[in-house]
């Protein structure tokens, strides 16, 4: 799994016109090309009188399924250009369309590529970013006695508490960043003499904001 990836809040979608012609940018996540077919589809059904709907999404942890259409633009003109923007901004399991209606102006190859990116950002900046980073899951289990402890270390520590349970002992199962859970593991023994039993769970990614997006941005 990876460390941390880059990826679409959601969908969004916003509008920009470009001498006069009407680029309407759209993103979604989508973590299958099923998925990102049915997008696709969706907003050619909606856009049906469009000149175009041109298309791209990248997929996959290694972005190993990249698909993108022209749509009746000239080759490399629209659909290149926004899987490239989707790319240079470090984005995966994101699909994006821009719809555009044209407005008698005709914008030339090197228009109509600056076009369709700006549109693909309009589309990126609407939906938001967000970045998954890979935690790891730990159940802590105590008695009462240590738990006043273990709950500010939680607290001050600004550790991210999934659930707790009140039974005979208390266990709280938190999150902690990949690569930081000897060092919470050793802290916890610390505060409770080793009576305190740790266990490691599954390996999960938490969702957390990211800044915008850029035509230029590159990869991290």
């Amino acid at each position: 799994m990876l460390a941390h990836y880059k990826t679409v809040a959601g969908y969004g979608e916003d509008e920009i016109v470009i001498e006069r012609s009407r680029f309407i940018g759209y993103a979604q996540r989508a973590t299958t090309e099923e998925e990102a077919a049915a997008f696709i589809a969706g907003i050619k059904k909606k856009h049906w009188d469009a000149t175009h709907n041109c298309s791209a999404f990248v997929i996959g942890e290694n972005d190993q399924i990249q698909r993108s259409s022209d749509d009746g633009e000239p080759s490399g003109t629209a659909g290149k250009p926004i899987l490239e923007c989707i790319k240079k901004n470090g984005l995966k399991d994101t699909v994006v369309v821009v719809t555009r209606y044209f407005g008698g102006i005709k914008l030339g190859a090197g228009g109509l590529v600056r076009a369709y990116t700006a549109g693909t950002v309009a589309g990126l900046k609407a939906a938001g970013i967000v970045a998954h980073i890979l935690h790891q899951s730990i159940a802590v289990t105590v008695d009462y006695h240590w738990w006043g402890k273990v709950e500010n270390e939680l607290r001050i520590g600004q550790h991210r508490v999934v659930d707790t349970a009140y039974t005979d002992l208390v266990t709280v199962r938190v999150l902690i960043p990949d690569g930081e859970e000897g060092a919470f593991e050793e802290r916890i023994t610390d505060l409770t003499n080793g009576q305190a039993r740790i266990e490691l769970g599954e390996k999960e990614y938490v969702e957390v904001p990211f800044e915008a997006v850029g035509e230029d941005k590159e990869n991290e």
